[in-house]
């Protein structure tokens, strides 16, 4: 109904030549932590990216490392983002938990992303010439909906209320009919019906997998040289990180590594926040990384560069894994430790 083009535009409206770059990082960061979807964010960024490019002195990979940074943002941080709620129900925590354990890692890093962004465009004085109309009614879906996830209302509630008040701005302004609202909701769920079979099968292969006594030689192997809290977290991190470089997938890395990381974490006295907080953290940002994986594909499919010239750009993602990385060696933000351990080794 429109709020994506109006999110965007009202930003390109409003900022001048050297702040352009540091604008869509900030925007996207917006769209995605709305959506919960990083690939949405940066398949309807990625055309703007271009305009911007041809109109400043900026290059496109620069621009297309910004769109994929702020569209990662969201993906780790946004409470209805797939990957956060595989994370979350894979570690049986609460999603405003887990939000809070997220939150004081990469919000920091998003500031710094956006300062750096500002340090290299510096110099940049073009600005867009052409107008672009926006209307702030169909924006308001999305900041209702982020309200409401901050707010801690339950997931389902908040993407309801959510097509609800988009169904309702849309009807007032005339952008869809009762029919073609129901059609648009139809063609939602069957974008989401290839991962939802994925997970189910995978779902099962898991099961299977811990049945046979995969899942324990996995956790034998990875905790061979582990004896600590701090181990265990790292532990996690290393598990779901080698996943999504093999899978290319932040979603399917959760649930495939998520039983693990519920041991490890049981085992470890990890709490379930913290735990769910290292998944996400560190599958999304692996995942704007890596030059195979969906978004650094997508953007570079719509600039026509090559994908390895966009991931020295993408500095949001890069520095995500080193504050992650620091907030396991320095215990942050500072949650207690349950020193509740069951070693599956006594156990046996």
């Amino acid at each position: 109904m429109g709020a994506v083009e109006s999110t965007v535009n009202l930003g390109l409206s409003y900022l001048p030549g050297g702040w352009m770059i540091v604008g869509l990082f900030i925007i996207g960061c917006f769209i995605s932590i709305s959506m919960g979807t990083s690939t949405g964010t940066v398949v309807a960024l990625a055309p703007i990216g271009v305009g911007v490019a041809e109109q400043t002195d900026v290059g496109l990979a620069l621009v297309m490392g910004a769109i994929v940074s702020g569209a990662m943002f969201g993906d780790n941080l946004s409470v209805i983002s797939d990957t956060t709620i595989a994370a979350v129900r894979t570690q049986g925590t609460e999603m405003k938990e887990k939000f809070k354990a997220n939150f004081f890692i990469v919000f920091p890093v998003a500031l710094l992303t956006a300062v750096i962004f500002a340090i290299i465009t510096a110099d940049t004085t073009a600005s867009l010439q052409e107008i672009y109309p926006y209307n702030l009614i169909e924006i308001l879906p999305y900041i209702g909906v982020l309200g409401f996830a901050i707010a801690g209302i339950n997931v389902i509630y908040v993407l309801i209320g959510g097509i609800i008040f988009a169904g309702v701005v849309g009807f007032s302004l005339g952008k869809f009919s009762g029919m073609e609202f129901i059609t648009l909701v139809g063609d939602g769920f069957t974008n989401m019906q290839t991962l939802a079979m994925i997970a189910i099968l995978l779902g099962g292969l898991v099961e299977l997998i811990r049945q046979n006594g995969g899942i324990e030689f996995l956790l034998q192997s990875v905790t061979r040289k582990v004896n600590s809290n701090r181990g265990g977290e790292f532990g996690i991190a290393g598990i779901v990180t080698a996943v999504n470089f093999s899978t290319a997938n932040n979603t399917i890395s959760i649930i495939t590594a998520g039983p693990l990381a519920k041991q490890l974490s049981d085992e470890y006295g990890i709490e379930g926040r913290r735990s769910a907080s290292i998944l996400d953290i560190f599958s999304s940002s692996v995942q704007g990384i890596i030059p195979y994986g969906g978004q650094i594909l997508a953007v570079a499919g719509v600039a026509g560069i090559s994908p390895l010239a966009i991931v020295p750009f993408c500095f949001y993602p890069m520095l995500t894994i080193l504050a992650g990385i620091l907030a396991i060696v320095f215990r942050y933000p500072g949650f207690t430790v349950n020193d509740k351990r069951k070693s599956w080794k006594e156990a046996s």
